[in-house]
């Protein structure tokens, strides 16, 4: 008989390979995995990164450690200006509603800002409506180009919501002044105040970021003198919302750096509690002289 030649060793089963599954999605499978972390993700939970692909938490905790781009005062960088737009159609479609009403007078009845309308019937809202009534199409031209102008500028040094409070609370300076000089039955229409308020933040931005501001400086000038020129234009509106309008867009824009949202928040907050308080100290004297109207 012939020898047979040992059989070799069997050798042991290797065991299939797993196939990985998506971390956040373990019911689907996938070979790809994050360059930081490297776990298994799918394609829902893939991020383009400078080298392959990042799970979401990676992303994430990256972008924590990125400073985030600002405006050269501290809001968020602005893209497109919503604020000023905003205003603009707002303005434009109360004007439209005066327009369709019996003369324009129940509109311009309820929103301008008179003395003692606001003291003695509490109508403490005209105090900022009267930036969106106009007495003209020409008034409201005047008034929109010039936030037109204005308004990108500002929105973009300080951000959407500084601007708009710097926009608002001009208005109501404007008003604030009104109150304490203007006749008490007078009436008063239009978003001058805010304007003039706008005007005197673009000098006040100008200087700080050392920019030539003649210009702008010529414009404040030559306004108030057509202001006290021409009658039947409202000084106190215009007046009040310069130096509101400065002061506050001197706060915000000289804030320190450390700790600067606070500090601008302050200063809109503690603009807002002057004027609060000024017309709170002027309402008891208005209502005492509306008797002497009658």
């Amino acid at each position: 008989m012939t020898s047979q030649p040992p059989s070799p060793p069997s050798q042991p089963e290797q065991p299939e390979q797993a196939v990985p599954t998506c971390y956040r999605h373990p019911d689907r499978e996938t070979w790809v995995r994050c360059q930081r972390c490297e776990r298994p993700i799918c394609p829902d939970c893939m991020r383009d990164a400078a080298v392959g692909f990042q799970c979401p938490e990676c992303v994430a905790e990256g972008n924590r450690t990125v400073r985030q781009a600002r405006s050269p005062f501290g809001g968020g960088v602005v893209q497109k200006t919503y604020v000023t737009w905003g205003l603009l159609v707002v303005t434009a479609l109360v004007y439209g509603a005066q327009l369709l009403t019996t003369g324009s007078e129940a509109v311009v009845k309820e929103l301008a800002m008179w003395p003692a309308g606001v003291a003695g019937l509490g109508e403490y809202h005209r105090l900022l409506t009267v930036a969106l009534v106009h007495g003209s199409i020409i008034h409201l031209l005047l008034n929109g180009y010039a936030i037109y102008l204005v308004g990108p500028y500002l929105e973009r040094a300080y951000g959407h919501v500084r601007f708009l409070a710097l926009y608002v609370l001009s208005a109501l300076g404007g008003s604030v002044l009104g109150l304490w000089l203007d006749p008490i039955g007078q009436p008063t229409v239009g978003a001058s105040g805010a304007v003039f308020g706008m005007f005197g933040a673009a000098f006040v931005v100008g200087r700080r970021l050392n920019l030539d501001v003649r210009g702008i400086a010529v414009i404040i000038v030559l306004n108030l003198v057509l202001t006290f020129v021409f009658p039947g234009i409202s000084w106190t509106g215009h007046v009040g919302g310069l130096i509101v309008g400065s002061a506050l867009a001197a706060g915000m824009a000289y804030a320190p750096r450390n700790n600067r949202t606070l500090w601008q928040g302050l200063a809109i907050a503690g603009t807002l509690a002057v004027l609060v308080v000024l017309v709170l100290v002027r309402v008891p004297a208005i209502v005492s002289m509306i008797p002497m109207m009658g």
